[in-house]
């Protein structure tokens, strides 16, 4: 029985060297390893007759079975490395290295984020700074300096996401305007980007959105000012042809306060469309854009500034903007990191 055993290895030996030999994929490789060598393959069968030969004769069966294994696995191993590189060379015998090469995509920056560094850019070269502050605000620089007392409506827990009776997360941010004036004296003029929230949803509202709101204070600074910076912001974002309009309103910190709109890009002010009204100015024309006025007294004393102060505030939605300026009709598209849509936005 032990020259049986040794036969049978030996036959095994030659049996996977020819199949090693005819194998054309490893695909085909490998199922001939698991057949000859894995663990119920041919050669674990075979030593599976080993307990049955007498104990004196089983060390010449097992080095036999040793030798066979250890050259099946060469086998292996040499056929292996053999097909990769016949799978190499055929691929390299069909690359043309004339060919120019695929530049990889270097990402984009979200449709917020352009309109945020545009908007500080063309502020920037009107010689206003930029100025941030903290998301977590005080009640304190949040509404009580910008002349909101403790009734106002705006502090209505419906509107504000308050953290303790103090501290909420900021609803706009003006309080970095005043963080701004108690840690400067004027002249003043910057603007302040940045995330706000609010308790509110719904599809044209979400919870957490961006502004940036703008200011200026110094001596002599009027009405004509702000419109003259504001027509040249616009003009720059929109086009040299958009037409403004101010209408009165009201804002807690500002006074005189007013609406900004601007000239319906869509239907270029006419309020229709090939006889029938425009569906994003609502036949109006005009598209409303941005809340801005003359700082109001109060603020001034709040921070402590005297004298012969004067000065203006503007705010406005960054979504909105965007919205406006690339056409975007769902403001809930800008919060999906959808990349087919944000990679519209490449550098």
């Amino acid at each position: 029985m032990e020259m049986d055993l040794i036969n049978s290895l030996k036959n095994l030996g030659l049996d996977f060297e020819k199949a090693v030999n005819a194998a054309a994929t490893p695909d085909a490789l490998e199922d001939l390893r698991i057949e000859y060598l894995g663990r119920k393959g041919k050669l674990a069968e075979i030593m599976s007759q080993l307990p049955k030969l007498d104990p004196s004769l089983r060390p010449a069966v097992g080095q036999k079975a040793n030798e066979i294994k250890v050259e099946c696995q060469q086998l292996f191993e040499a056929k292996k490395g053999n097909l990769a590189k016949e799978s190499e060379a055929r691929t390299l015998s069909r690359f043309d290295p004339t060919l120019p090469g695929r530049e990889p995509w270097q990402g984009s920056l979200h449709p917020v984020s352009l309109v945020i560094r545009e908007v500080c850019g063309i502020f920037g070269r009107l010689g206003f700074d930029v100025a941030s502050g903290p998301e977590v605000e005080i009640d304190r620089y949040n509404f009580e300096a910008l002349n909101m007392p403790p009734e106002h409506p705006a502090r209505d827990m419906q509107d504000s996401l308050y953290i303790t009776d103090s501290t909420l997360l900021r609803t706009h941010t003006s309080p970095v305007q005043v963080r701004t004036m108690l840690a400067r004296r004027p002249p003043i003029a910057i603007v302040a980007p940045g995330k706000v929230y609010r308790r509110d949803s719904d599809l044209t509202h979400t919870p957490m959105f961006h502004q940036i709101e703008g200011l200026m204070v110094g001596k002599d600074i009027t009405m004509a000012h702000l419109r003259g910076l504001l027509q040249a912001f616009i003009q720059n974002v929109f086009g040299r042809h958009t037409k403004i309009r101010f209408r009165p309103s009201f804002f807690p910190f500002t006074e005189p306060s007013a609406e900004v709109d601007i000239s319906c890009m869509i239907c270029g002010g006419k309020g229709e469309i090939n006889g029938a009204p425009c569906r994003v100015c609502k036949g109006t024309g005009w598209l409303e854009i941005l809340g801005c006025g003359m700082v109001d007294p109060n603020v001034y004393e709040s921070v402590g500034y005297a004298g012969d102060i004067s000065g203006f505030a503007f705010g406005m939605g960054i979504e909105r903007i965007a919205m406006l300026k690339y056409g975007i009709n769902d403001l809930r598209i800008f919060f999906q990191n959808d990349t087919r849509f944000l990679e519209q936005f490449g550098l």
